[in-house]
């Protein structure tokens, strides 16, 4: 046997074969039939050459690319990869030849006609790169340009005031709930990554079998393996972003010479800079050219000797672990394949690099694990709170975390990008409504099923909601619209359900609030941002901070003079003279982004994707420019349930927009009792290819909150290729 590849009812790939190599070729070849288009936008991002068929909107992502090193980064980890590990380098470039097959075998997607474009070749490298791409925001490093700017505006204390603990961006949902606390007596793993919801999605559902390992779990299309979420019949894993702080940015004083550029080190010395130009073409506009600086610190990513394009002296560089290590993690890769206990697991992961994540896992013997994975430098503090200047001593880097560990409470643990194992790693974390709601709802019954799952992921209970209920119950003198609305809201049930006409008011309420707020004279001048690069600029938004933060603005004991229950009155009346005419639903639709758009509809800003950047990262907030377009699938997205900080985590830009560019990414629950009563879902469906009948399949089902059975058993499967 080669590969044989099975598909079940959902078009799922379930490949077979006889060795890892040759398992390792099929899932890239199955990839690339599935997915083309993907993987072309992905190894184009990674390179930063996107703009070469995306036009102009995509040519800040392919700036900062290139200039943080990417590509080369990618490079460097490869080869270091091949000389530390040939075995897992092996595998790599095995899956790329398996890529590279079913590339050149496939009828291309429409989206390559539409573009011109043809796929193109794939280097051992480029998985390294897909990833990397994929995930070199999530650690939000620009958020230390956000706290800097508000400071500058409204003083320290506002850092606080903003902080994305009340609310914050999304993250994920997970939870592990040990055998005492099952119908079984073997643990549940369930939870869902909240990400920007793109088609194809961020996640492929797949099955790997060779005489060393079987594995089911979400894999990253462009990258072997299965890295976040996955059961190998007798352990299952699954992660949260650790929220952990592990990526600097310096400030860099920078000068031209006859011989290139010098950038002023620690030492008082100016320091020989590494330096190039490159050329990015730019489909319909010609080519841009792109001066690529290194410093000792790493590479500059915004400004240069000149500073900024507003002329404000100002240089960038910043730090990341594989840029300094030459190691990306994948070492962790081939071992979580071949795991068979919580211990195997935990070997693995002291290998992982990045992104820093918490790591559920749990085994059929009753071990458990709850850790967090990942490398964060030691250095100092003000390094993990704002830009730091280059030439002044205190801000190396010295050595690495050890990555702390956790246990379980009640039998349970529960992670949801709050403060928790990873806290002394991080700087500002996801609110504690999403974990403490879901810490409740197990609280509420002795033994789960793998069955009860689907009701915790569909949770619509909106934990922040009470800072805005209390301002309206403290109202007097309200028209009699307006008193009869906040009787409705004081008496809603706080569920933010797709058919709930009080969620809509609350929601109509709430941005009118967020607007008022950032509209007003002492926030103001905060709406206008640094000239930074407009890849960076999603951070520095003043609408979405104030959306994100109004929990803990309206808490606050005094707002900058501002009159919060001014503002909510006005609100309040303003709602209440139009009324919004449906549910939650009718404006809370699902808006996913696709790498090539269609026109986007009358009265909507028009970037390809959310903060105008190809596949954003899970922790960036949207910009105020940002809400995605439609592209060619339905010409109506379906309306959703939940909101930023439900369970149900659909996030809407509070004030912006009721728009849900971000949401559940995948659903699972891995049972250890047996694999085949886990199960699985996903927002479109398996096959990347418009008109596919598994290009949006899944959708209905990921809408109700249902989940589609986990198959292992090939003889229950089809049979579609001998290769």
């Amino acid at each position: 046997m080669s590969a044989e590849t099975y598909r079940d009812a959902w078009g799922i790939p379930h490949l077979r074969a006889g060795s890892v190599g040759e398992l390792a070729r099929a899932q890239g070849r199955v990839t690339a039939r599935d997915r083309a288009w993907q993987l072309e936008v992905e190894r184009h991002r990674a390179q930063g050459t996107s703009a070469s068929f995306l036009g102009p909107e995509a040519l800040s992502w392919d700036r900062f690319a290139r200039r943080a090193r990417l590509a080369d980064t990618a490079r460097r980890c490869f080869t270091a990869l091949a000389e530390n590990d040939p075995e897992t380098a092996a595998w790599v470039r095995s899956y790329v030849d398996g890529v590279n097959e079913g590339l050149a075998e496939k009828e291309p997607s429409p989206e390559f006609a539409r573009t011109g474009l043809a796929p193109g070749r794939w280097e051992p490298w480029t998985p390294l790169g897909v990833w990397l791409a994929t995930h070199v925001l999530f650690a939000g490093f620009p958020a230390k340009l956000w706290r800097e700017h508000i400071t500058a505006h409204l003083g320290p204390e506002a850092v606080a005031l903003f902080a994305t603990d009340g609310p914050g961006t999304a993250g994920s949902n997970g939870w592990l709930v040990s055998g005492e606390r099952t119908v079984t007596g073997h643990a549940v793993i369930a939870g869902d990554p909240h990400r920007w919801i793109e088609d194809p999605g961020v996640y492929q559902q797949i099955h790997l079998s060779c005489p060393e390992f079987d594995v089911v779990g979400l894999a990253v299309p462009g990258v072997p393996g299965i890295a976040h979420f996955g059961h190998t019949g007798t352990v299952a894993w699954a992660i949260t972003n650790a929220m952990a702080d592990y990526q600097d940015l310096y400030r860099e004083r920078l000068r031209r010479t006859g011989a290139g550029v010098e950038a002023l080190g620690p030492d008082g010395a100016w320091h020989r800079a590494a330096r190039h130009t490159e050329t990015i073409d730019v489909a319909g506009e010609g080519t841009a050219e792109v001066e690529v600086i290194e410093t000792d610190r790493g590479p500059v990513i915004a400004g240069g000797p000149e500073g900024l394009d507003d002329g404000t002296p100002a240089a960038l560089s910043l730090r990341y672990p594989p840029r300094v290590t030459g190691d990306l993690g994948f070492g962790a890769l081939l071992p979580l394949l071949r795991a068979r206990r919580v211990a195997d697991v935990d070997r693995a992961l002291d290998a992982w690099a990045e992104p820093v994540n918490v790591v559920q896992a749990a085994d059929t013997e009753g071990g458990l694990l709850h850790r967090v994975a990942g490398r964060v430098p030691v250095r100092a503090e003000s390094n993990r709170l704002r830009p730091v200047p280059a030439w002044e001593p205190g801000h190396a880097w010295d050595g690495w975390h050890t990555p702390p560990r956790a246990g379980l409470a009640d039998g349970v643990a529960v992670m949801a990008n709050q403060r928790g194992p990873a806290a002394p790693l991080g700087v500002e974390f996801a609110p504690p409504h999403r974990a403490d709601r879901i810490a409740a709802l197990l609280a509420g019954k002795e033994h789960w099923s793998a069955a009860d799952m689907s009701a915790i992921h569909t949770d619509t209970h909106l934990g922040s909601a009470g800072p805005l209920l209390h301002h309206l119950a403290a109202l007097e003198d309200l028209s009699p619209e307006a008193a009869a609305l906040r009787g409705r809201l004081l008496a809603w049930d706080r569920r933010m359900d797709a058919d709930s006409t009080d969620a809509a008011v609350y929601a109509a309420v709430r941005g009118a609030v967020v607007r008022r707020l950032a509209a007003h004279p002492s926030l103001a001048p905060a709406a206008v941002p640094p000239a930074y690069p407009e890849v960076l600029q999603p951070w520095l938004a003043l609408l979405p901070r104030v959306g994100h933060a109004l929990e803990h603005l309206l808490r606050a004991e005094d707002l900058y003079g501002i009159d919060r229950a001014a503002a909510v009155r006005d609100a309040l009346e303003e709602v209440a003279a139009r009324p919004p005419a449906g549910t939650w639903g009718d404006t809370h639709r699902l808006a996913p982004w696709r790498a090539l758009p269609a026109t986007p509809r009358t009265g909507e800003p028009g970037p390809s994707g959310p903060s105008g950047e190809p596949g954003p990262a899970e922790e960036a907030v949207p910009s105020q420019d940002a809400v995605p377009s439609q592209d060619a699938g339905p010409a109506e997205e379906p309306g959703l349930s939940g909101d930023h900080d439900c369970v149900l985590c659909t996030s809407a830009v509070p004030g912006l927009t009721d728009r849900a560019a971000r949401g559940p990414a995948a659903r699972y629950v891995w049972d250890l009792a047996d694999r085949q009563d886990s199960s699985w879902v996903v927002p479109h469906g398996a096959c990347g290819v418009p008109g596919s009948p598994h290009h949006r399949d899944q959708q209905p089902l990921w809408l109700e909150g249902g989940l589609a059975p986990v198959i292992t058993d090939f003889d229950r499967l089809t049979k579609e290729t001998d290769v």
